[in-house]
């Protein structure tokens, strides 16, 4: 870890005792310390780009870009390059098992129920819902969703949980599973109505004023 070593070596000493289902708590802390890898570079470049082309910043739509890129970033992280670091380090998987892969919805999430912990069947169904709900607010907010925002936004977060779970099964750095879709596509509609309902109250607000 480049930025949060020691802040993790703190909580390691003092309470993986205590937590359970640790290597998820380390897991988090090198996809954050990823993310503030990657946000540096981004702005590094975004500004760059700015100074030579010299244009008027908006800095909402800045504001916003930014935001998209930190939570793709994360989320990526999170879920397909777990534990690589630098774009060299990615491996192929050697063995690619087709029946690895799920294709029965809700099957594998309603096992989780009977495990010896719920917090794998907690996780895997409400994780994935609101770990999209993110995605499900930031586009709409961007001009390029204005129109139509629920279909597209439904549809960029049903694309981009394909990518994720195509990409755990290429790089062998999670189980593919259509439920994961299923959640993640979930969680992009709340995220979605969440801003729709949102945004035509402030709208009516803005018109009473």
């Amino acid at each position: 870890m480049l930025f949060l070593s020691k802040l993790y070596e703190y909580v390691l000493q003092h309470y993986s005792q205590g937590i359970n289902h640790f290597p998820l708590i380390h897991l988090i802390f090198l996809s954050v310390d990823k993310t503030i890898f990657y946000i540096i570079v981004y702005l590094v470049i975004r500004v760059s780009i700015g100074l030579y082309q010299k244009k008027k910043i908006n800095f909402r739509t800045e504001f916003v870009r930014l935001l998209l890129v930190a939570y793709l970033v994360l989320l990526v992280e999170l879920t397909v390059f777990r534990y690589v670091y630098f774009p060299w380090d990615i491996r192929l998987n050697s063995t690619y098992n087709f029946h690895s892969i799920n294709w029965t919805p809700l099957i594998e999430t309603i096992k989780l129920t009977n495990g010896q912990s719920l917090f794998d069947f907690v996780y895997n169904l409400y994780g994935n819902i609101l770990w999209f709900v993110p995605l499900g607010i930031i586009l709409p907010s961007l001009k390029q969703f204005k129109k139509y925002s629920l279909v597209k936004t439904m549809l960029v977060g049903s694309c981009l949980s394909i990518a994720i779970e195509c990409g755990q099964f290429v790089l062998g750095s999670g189980v593919s599973d259509i439920d994961d879709i299923i959640f993640n596509s979930l969680g992009t509609l709340i995220g979605c109505g969440l801003y729709l309902i949102l945004n035509q109250i402030l709208n009516k607000k803005d018109v009473k004023k």
